[in-house]
């Protein structure tokens, strides 16, 4: 079975796919000082009260943070007896190399959506991911990924007006009852759904417009469903996208042994 880990600036999650379906999917923060042995031990408790029997022979992990995949590696070697595949390394091979400029590392939470993405609809893709950063990827004909938009994700915007406005409380994101808001909480809700469903829709159409052809625009991360109600942002919503992507690339990779 094969262990695919996605390590974000906020959560790590780790899903348990047996050649079909995934398993199970476990959530914790991403914290860079928690040891191999000590995600084991999280890993191993969650598993067990899962009643799952899951005899890893294949890790793979995508990390925006480094300075974890280490400890992940180790857990991977010393637990598993398998070394894992890392997006980005140069033996973690892509089924279609980004096209972006020389030198431009991609981040390989971008490269796995793509991957993902172009399996499930195809090419032609905008991809918006609501994580610690909101990002947009644009997905050729053939599966590259060809660049995009990174704009300050949602909650970090929320933490940012709490921190630089004392008076400004602390608020859930959700979809306001009315645009006009008549007290703080609601003024502040307002603010951030529509202003992201404007960002969403004006970047996307920006993006169509220099693109030159039909796109299909894939929804996912937590907040995606949310965002979709205020209007008409997605054509797919893709709760998994990442964790597909992890298998794809897992999956071609295994193809050239």
């Amino acid at each position: 079975m094969l262990l695919a880990i996605d390590c974000g600036n906020t959560n790590t999650v780790f899903s348990i796919w047996d050649g079909s379906r995934f398993l199970c999917t476990l959530r914790t923060s991403t914290e860079h000082q928690r040891t191999a042995d000590q995600y084991f031990v999280w890993y191993s408790t969650l598993i067990r009260h899962h009643g799952i029997d899951a005899r890893i022979t294949d890790v793979i992990i995508s990390s925006t943070v480094p300075r974890v995949v280490f400890n992940l590696r180790v857990m991977a070697d010393r637990y598993f007896g398998t070394r894992p595949l890392v997006v980005g390394k140069p033996d973690c091979h892509l089924p279609v190399n980004p096209r972006v400029d020389a030198g431009t590392a991609v981040g390989p939470d971008r490269l796995v959506n793509t991957a993902g993405a172009h399996d499930r609809h195809g090419g032609d893709l905008i991809v918006v991911d609501f994580g610690t950063a909101t990002t947009f990827d644009v997905v050729a004909t053939d599966g590259a990924y060809v660049g995009g938009v990174i704009a300050p994700g949602v909650n970090l915007s929320l933490e940012a007006l709490h921190a630089a406005a004392a008076a400004l409380p602390h608020v859930d994101v959700t979809k306001p009852p009315q645009v006009i808001g008549t007290n703080t909480v609601d003024c502040m809700q307002s603010g951030v759904f529509w202003g992201y469903v404007g960002l969403v829709n004006g970047v996307c159409q920006r993006i169509k417009g220099e693109y030159d052809r039909p796109m299909t625009v894939i929804g996912t991360g937590g907040l995606a469903p949310l965002f979709s109600t205020g209007e008409a942002l997605f054509d797919q919503i893709e709760d998994d996208l990442t964790m597909h992507g992890l298998t794809v690339i897992h999956r071609y990779n295994k193809d050239r042994m």
